[in-house]
């Protein structure tokens, strides 16, 4: 698997092994330092390249990460990238690390591995839908599986040692992508957000911290591992998940039942911007296609699959538009490039009343 070749598919979380509906996907992270190192903030390039090398020959003799491709950011260019921020491969601080710094990536794109970021691994297990124990126990094995090549920094009383002491402790973060469009239209999103944070729960935008909920995706997340297990951040969020599902169909049938000309017409308008507009940014094609998918969801558009427009959300973002056209774009040539594309692909939508 190379760079070039992933812009033809949708990524892991965006893939669909079902109708994964208001919960677009799940991922957990782990946090890791080897043991009597320095972090990668306060070491040498010299050491990093050094680390980075011995954790590439530890992961290359694990079971689960057989046949995964590794990439080093000193010989990526800024817009590969991009594309793997775009796929939530990596995060914008690895984006910005050189030699020493690098990324391994299994076939399907399930489980990511930054190797000196923040820290000295940052392992990530991604999937579509509502699969939080199922990813968690995978990576679980990944981890012990690591942990017989190389010592981590642990204290007895503390846990994982972490660069960030937010992540002391389990060094776990949990979280899910959520759909939330029926809150978001009946003005009630910020009021459970409020409620989610006051119980020290995190939630961002679409590309993770510092990112506005545009398309109505909401990334929920613990804040704390200090002081609970594993299973524990894993149950909380589980449970707080499912209320907000809840929450988020009932809000879906007040809309279907009292504003139904509303949504309708909310989802019409969607329809005939993406068909017709000739110049589209990205945040204003990913709400289009938030609103199609609600549309898809509700039944009023029945020739299209949440799967394409999760392939079509990811390929319309900048670094996956010049990927495909293989040049550089100015910011007005993406958006005539992104419109182009929703009409291409969305062409044959209808809305069914």
């Amino acid at each position: 698997m190379q760079i070039d070749t992933l812009v033809k598919s949708p990524g892991c979380w965006l893939s669909m092994r079902e109708d994964t509906g208001i919960v677009v996907s799940s991922r957990v992270r782990l946090a890791r330092n080897i043991r009597d190192v320095a972090f990668p903030g306060w070491a040498g390039e010299g050491e990093r390249v050094r680390v980075c090398r011995e954790l590439r020959a530890v992961f290359d003799r694990t079971e689960t990460m057989a046949g995964s491709l590794f990439l080093d950011m000193s010989e990526l260019t800024a817009l590969d990238k991009e594309i793997l921020k775009e796929r939530h491969l990596i995060s914008h601080e690895l984006a910005e690390k050189g030699a020493g710094s690098g990324l391994i990536v299994s076939e399907d794109e399930g489980i990511s591995v930054m190797i000196n970021e923040e820290d000295h691994l940052r392992m990530q297990a991604i999937t579509p839908g509502m699969h939080l124990e199922e990813i968690w126990h995978g990576l679980d094995l990944l981890d012990s599986e690591v942990e017989r090549g190389v010592g981590f920094a642990f204290d007895g009383r503390l846990g994982y040692l972490t660069a960030c002491p937010s992540n002391v402790g389990t060094g776990l973060r949990a979280s899910v992508m959520m759909h939330l469009s029926g809150l978001k239209l009946l003005d009630e999103a910020q009021a459970v957000i409020n409620g989610l944070e006051r119980i020290g729960l995190a939630v961002r935008g679409l590309l993770g911290e510092g990112t506005e909920a545009s398309g109505n995706m909401f990334q929920i997340s613990n804040q704390s591992t200090l002081g609970r297990s594993e299973g524990e951040i894993i149950a909380q969020l589980v449970c707080v998940v499912g209320d907000l599902v809840d929450h988020e169909r009932h809000a879906r049938a007040r809309l279907f039942q009292q504003r139904r000309t509303f949504l309708v017409d909310h989802i019409g308008r969607a329809i005939g911007v993406a068909l017709h507009a000739r110049i589209l940014s990205s945040r204003e094609a990913v709400d289009l296609l938030s609103a199609l998918r609600l549309g898809v969801d509700f039944g009023f558009i029945t020739n299209l699959k949440a799967r394409q427009i999760n392939e079509i959300m990811l390929l319309t973002q900048p670094g996956h538009l010049q990927k495909m056209c293989n040049r550089i774009l100015g910011p007005e040539e993406r958006d005539q490039m992104r419109a182009g594309l929703l009409r291409d692909r969305l062409g044959e939508v209808k809305l069914r009343e």
